[in-house]
């Protein structure tokens, strides 16, 4: 019994923990996470897949709104603020935005 329970441990050791890491688009459709208006995703919950989830999307997205600002010369917020009116616009029905009020609503 032992032995034929070492090859499968053995072999969910060598999958990537990347392969379970909690997608963008599956934290939005299960509530987790949604759009703001300065550009950022914001956690709706709090546990640990969900905040690291959003500190990688918004180091990445603050990564590329600076190389925007700085091929258009604009200021890094107006870039920010820019794409975050586009991603609550585009946002799915079922997703959360957060409106100008700062309240969270379901598209």
């Amino acid at each position: 019994m032992k032995k034929s329970l070492i090859l499968p441990l053995l072999a969910l050791s060598l999958i990537s923990p990347r392969v379970f890491a909690l997608s963008l688009n599956d934290a939005r459709s299960e509530g987790r996470v949604g759009e703001t208006l300065s550009g950022y995703i914001a956690p709706l919950r709090q546990d640990t897949d969900t905040l690291a989830l959003v500190k990688q999307i918004n180091q990445a997205r603050s990564e590329s709104y600076q190389r925007l600002a700085e091929a258009n010369n604009l200021p890094v917020d107006e870039v920010a603020k820019m794409a975050g009116q586009k991603l609550v616009e585009r946002a799915s029905p079922g997703e959360y935005v957060q409106g100008i009020n700062g309240k969270w609503l379901q598209k």
